[in-house]
């Protein structure tokens, strides 16, 4: 098994100003809830109710991500980062450019 990949405090800035900026979003969707306010011209309760369900879908995405950024940050602190979490092999530095939260290498992706 290789070395995991250094991650730079470049890279770990990004991840942390993405992390934050997720957080608000989700912050805001979370504050929403099922209360969500919409336009009282909708005619239609089916719209609203689609609405509702747009906006769970895009909470429960960024959530997705903002997981897998603070699971990164985790591994940065722990020296792990830039290793697949099923194989323990080094993910290569084209995958983690694309993807720097990522946590399988594409064999596992």
């Amino acid at each position: 098994m290789s070395e995991p990949v250094d991650a730079t405090p470049d890279l770990r800035a990004a991840l942390e100003e993405e992390a934050d900026l997720l957080r608000s979003k989700v912050q805001e969707l979370d504050a929403k809830g099922d209360d969500l306010s919409y336009d009282e011209g909708f005619a239609d309760s089916a719209q609203v109710a689609a609405e509702r369900g747009e906006n769970r879908v895009l909470y429960d995405q960024l959530r997705r991500e903002l997981d897998d950024i603070e699971r990164a940050l985790v591994r940065m602190d722990e020296g792990t980062y830039g290793t697949c979490e099923v194989c323990g092999n080094p993910i290569s530095e084209a995958r983690l450019e694309m993807l720097p939260a990522t946590r399988y290498c594409i064999d596992h992706a």
